[in-house]
């Protein structure tokens, strides 16, 4: 039997990666002097609350390759294999860390770099559990996901430039001018990193240029796994870019079947709340 296990930059908590059938080990994140685990002791809208009443930045630490180990051993101790799917290795050192510790369990354990975070990650696991269920062989799901991931896209709109100021990804007067102006940059995980892909002033402008980019990157593959992440206390805009991309579901799936998830600390921390982030396989 082929275990999937994932760490929670894939914004999967741990009550749903349950009901999934898979396993997930979770990152700390320290608020000041408080230490929680990420997806299991702090859920994501308890993140966000946190989040917004803060004064300072919440830190991430990586898997270390001590709790990597362990986890392996335990799913392998009755003979299964273990695919783990882990956050890109240009944004955390974690898939380093559990590379290593899958030498002690050669040709039982192997480990994928999503070259993504959050909803890019998450696809990537639910293209996984398609795959187990039709190959037995665990090297060769973990060849198809390495191929497959290239096709992965995740494009969000910041609301705020407040995080990413905050978090020093922007100085400060660009971030004070650009709240003035009401920018909203756009961002997309490409190569493995968070890059600036555009920016629009105003909400319908930006989500205008998400619908550009989702099109550009040569729209979405509906025979895989899709959807779409807000983050924050409330999905008000979310309805709203759900209204604004009408084109891009139309013919395809209705709006109200959409998947729609919450996004989590990784990703979150820097982007802050009310972003709108859409996943998809490019065809």
């Amino acid at each position: 039997m082929i275990k999937i296990l994932v760490d929670s930059a894939s914004d999967i908590e741990e009550s749903e990666a349950n009901e999934l059938g898979i396993s997930m080990l979770s990152m700390e994140i320290r608020f000041g002097e408080e230490t929680f685990l990420d997806g299991v002791t702090l859920l994501h809208r308890q993140f966000f609350e946190k989040l917004v009443e803060s004064s300072e930045m919440p830190k991430t630490s990586q898997i270390n390759e001590y709790r990597w180990g362990e986890r392996f051993a335990s799913l392998t101790e009755k003979g299964d294999s273990v695919i783990a799917i882990t956050i890109s290795s240009k944004l955390s050192g974690t898939f380093a860390c559990a590379e290593r510790a899958a030498k002690k369990f050669a040709g039982k354990v192997f480990v994928v770099d999503s070259l993504n975070a959050a909803m890019g990650e998450r696809l990537l696991v639910e293209y996984a559990l398609r795959l187990v269920k039709e190959n037995p062989d665990p090297a060769s799901v973990a060849e198809e996901l390495n191929r497959k991931r290239e096709k992965i896209n995740f494009i969000a709109v910041v609301d705020t430039l407040k995080y990413l100021r905050k978090g020093g990804r922007i100085s400060g007067v660009a971030a004070f001018a650009g709240e003035m102006l009401s920018v909203k940059p756009v961002v997309s995980v490409i190569g493995g990193e968070v890059k600036l892909v555009g920016k629009a002033i105003g909400s319908k402008r930006s989500n205008n240029l998400l619908v550009q980019l989702v099109q550009k990157c040569g729209g979405i593959d509906f025979s895989m796994p899709y959807g779409l992440i807000y983050s924050g206390l409330s999905d008000e805009y979310l309805k709203k870019y759900l209204w604004d991309s009408e084109a891009l579901w139309k013919g395809h799936v209705e709006e109200k079947d959409v998947p729609v998830h919450l996004l989590g600390s990784t990703v979150g921390t820097h982007i802050g709340p009310n972003g709108v982030g859409v996943a998809f396989f490019s065809v």
